[in-house]
């Protein structure tokens, strides 16, 4: 029987503080970050539901979260003539409770009231920073055929990811026995190790990482309606990764969905200035030019880039930027990106701007108001927040080897510059 998708609804988990990627999340939680020049973080677990036909969306949002709000308002509408909605939850105050969200699992129980008035059988639960294209009713399909209270989505991985996410052993009929989350012991290790001739693996003709190969979850999660509710009252720790999820499995009826595909989670600076330069390469791991699979987000209205005597290698330009430079290469320029003459711009993501100029002018003549990339400068793996103004000449190319720092305005992250939303960097400025 084919999945109704009008009996599904997904619940997208906005993420916590994000202190691993400061400065980024200074002023916007995760999800609210942007990814590829013209997206946001947000954009892919809505577009891979809207993709999946699934029209009811819940997003739980809790630090920072304006920016995010407002991006989903004004780009995300669905008909008035549809039962589809995306709706933002964020903590609320009420007489008899007064607290914040204290993980993944307390932030869907403290909005219980809301998914239960929700007419569906199946809720998936999702993460709001994490990179992949999955078409879910593949999943549910899994789901619904095995009548699993639960189903994990994992992936292969080598043995030094498997420490940082959840582990899992399944059996023959792809139940799961066992979960670990985040192991460090190698005894612990060794025990979820997957035999590369294992029945799942082997029928899914899915690519290994290698032969010391793990089962991983990807924090995706399908729950049957009732088992999810039963299953927050019954254990009312605040982690699904390290508390619900191997309660559950200790109850059984647990499956697994084995995802064939690229995935990527956005937690450190690292990470993320990684999975953007991919996205630069001839064969990037998440495709954006597929009309079929379409990741949504807002409509700018604005013009092709405009691009003067510069010579551009592997790299994106997105809509309303002006470029003067003298080279571009293994980078991308976000919206509105505007750079003047004479500027080399080498390994970097440039996250574009919001405006060409401030709609509030701070001084008389305004120069301050129009965030730039000024003439001869230089940028070497570089990740330059939005609505930044680099003066002339200004040398970003950590000629110290630094691995970190911290300034007003630039940071170091794993020897990559960071500079903040909103920096101004003098003329002549150089790190």
């Amino acid at each position: 029987m084919p999945v109704n998708t009008n009996r599904v609804a997904s619940i997208i988990l906005g993420g916590g503080e994000g202190k691993r990627l400061y400065p980024l999340t200074r002023s916007r939680c995760k999800p609210a970050i942007s990814f590829a020049g013209r997206y946001l973080l947000i954009d892919i677990p809505i577009s891979n539901s809207l993709n999946s036909h699934i029209h009811k969306i819940f997003v739980l949002t809790q630090f920072l979260s304006s920016p995010l709000n407002r991006h989903i308002l004004d780009t995300y509408r669905l008909s008035t003539f549809s039962q589809g909605f995306i709706e933002v939850l964020g903590p609320e105050q009420k007489p008899e409770r007064k607290l914040w969200y204290e993980g993944t699992a307390d932030a869907v129980r403290k909005n219980l009231e809301y998914f239960r008035r929700t007419p569906v059988d199946y809720f998936i639960i999702l993460s709001g920073d994490q990179l992949y294209r999955m078409n879910f009713l593949n999943m549910l399909s899994v789901a619904q055929n095995t009548g699993a209270d639960l189903t994990i989505a994992t992936l292969p991985v080598k043995r030094e990811d498997a420490k940082r996410m959840g582990v899992l052993r399944a059996d023959k009929r792809a139940h799961i026995t066992d979960f670990y989350e985040k192991p460090q012991e190698d005894e612990i290790l060794d025990r979820f190790r997957v035999d590369p001739s294992h029945s799942l693996l082997t029928d899914s003709n899915i690519q290994l990482p290698g032969d010391d190969c793990y089962l991983a979850s990807m924090g995706i999660y399908v729950f049957k309606r009732q088992a999810l509710f039963d299953l927050l009252e019954k254990d009312d720790r605040e982690d699904f990764g390290k508390h619900l999820i191997p309660t559950q499995i200790d109850e059984g009826n647990v499956s697994v969905y084995l995802h064939d595909g690229y995935w990527e989670d956005i937690g450190t600076v690292s990470s993320y200035y990684h999975a953007n330069l991919a996205m630069t390469k001839a064969n990037p791991g998440l495709n954006c030019y597929d009309e079929l699979n379409t990741i949504y987000s807002s409509h700018y209205h604005l013009p092709g880039p405009k691009i003067y005597n510069s010579h551009i290698n592997s790299s994106i330009i997105c809509e309303g930027s002006i470029v003067e430079a003298e080279s571009i290469s293994n980078s991308i320029l976000g919206t509105r990106s505007v750079v003047q003459g004479g500027t080399v711009i080498k390994d970097s993501y440039i996250a574009g701007n919001d405006f060409y100029a401030h709609p509030i002018p701070s001084g008389q003549d305004g120069t301050g108001d129009r965030p730039y990339i000024g003439k001869n400068c230089h940028l070497d793996k570089v990740v330059l927040d939005r609505n930044v103004i680099l003066g002339n000449g200004v040398k970003l190319i950590n000629s110290k080897g630094l691995n970190d720092y911290d300034s007003e305005n630039v940071f170091i992250r794993d020897g990559i510059i960071v500079v903040k939303e909103g920096a101004c960097l003098p003329d002549g400025f150089e790190l």
